[in-house]
């Protein structure tokens, strides 16, 4: 498919994981990329920019603007995990958190909006959680940022509609990434965490990144024209399917 032919997308988070599967699809359907990472990788056709969330981007924007020729589709996958309840967790914590989730999401929104009110197929995607809708345990910092990117998103989707600006989300569930094999490799038996996060998911197996990109790239489409305001569950049907019987 050449659906992005044309257009320019920035992903946030796109040095590696779910943000480099989303990197690389969106080239290989005709976007011009660019990565905007703390650590966005060498090489590739893409424009690799340093940035970090937890900073100002515009200047990073706008040189995405300026060396790409505009920006249509922003990607937010950049991202921090945190493991344990609510108790587990100090105040550093919340706040590290909830700035690179939330208010990274935010900074790169507002950074990338001069540009994308300029485009015909202006589109942002935010990867959020199954954690944003569905209490998992021993998440609840993570669960608690990605609920307000969900509901950032919604409200965003609102406010931007009349400038022709989508807005959607796509909801996860474990993926297998380097992101949770850092997080298997604290557990006491790390395979066999890794068939429990896998068992939990209807399919059996985990998320792979390329399937999220492939959700991710639905929504940006322009040939998604009418859909704003969705969040797309990529959990291999854990969000919605009970199979007991």
């Amino acid at each position: 498919m050449t659906d992005f032919h044309g257009l320019v997308a920035a992903v946030t988070g796109g040095g590696s994981g779910i943000g480099a599967a989303v990197a690389d699809l969106l080239a290989a359907r005709g976007a011009r990329v660019a990565v905007l990472d703390r650590d966005p990788g060498a090489g590739g056709a893409h424009l690799r920019l340093t940035a970090d969330v937890t900073g100002p981007l515009e200047e990073a924007m706008d040189r995405v603007a300026a060396t790409l020729g505009g920006l249509d589709v922003l990607v937010n996958c950049a991202a921090v995990s945190a493991v344990g309840a609510v108790e587990a967790a100090d105040d550093a914590e919340w706040h590290h958190c909830l700035d690179v989730n939330v208010v990274g999401v935010a900074r790169a929104c507002r950074a990338a909006l001069p540009h994308l009110r300029r485009s015909s197929s202006g589109a942002i995607v935010s990867i959020t959680s199954i954690a944003a809708t569905a209490g998992l345990v021993d998440r609840a910092v993570y669960s608690a940022t990605k609920g307000a990117v969900h509901a950032l998103s919604l409200a965003m989707a609102a406010d931007l509609v009349g400038d022709g600006i989508r807005v959607c989300t796509v909801a996860p569930g474990t993926v297998d990434t380097p992101w949770v094999a850092r997080l298997l490799a604290g557990a006491g038996d790390p395979a066999a965490e890794k068939r429990r996060l896998a068992a939990r998911q209807p399919t059996g197996r985990l998320v792979t990144a390329d399937e999220v990109a492939q959700a991710v790239a639905f929504l940006a489409s322009p040939l998604s024209g009418a859909t704003t305001g969705t969040a797309l569950a990529v959990d291999g049907g854990m969000s919605g399917l009970r199979l007991v019987r």
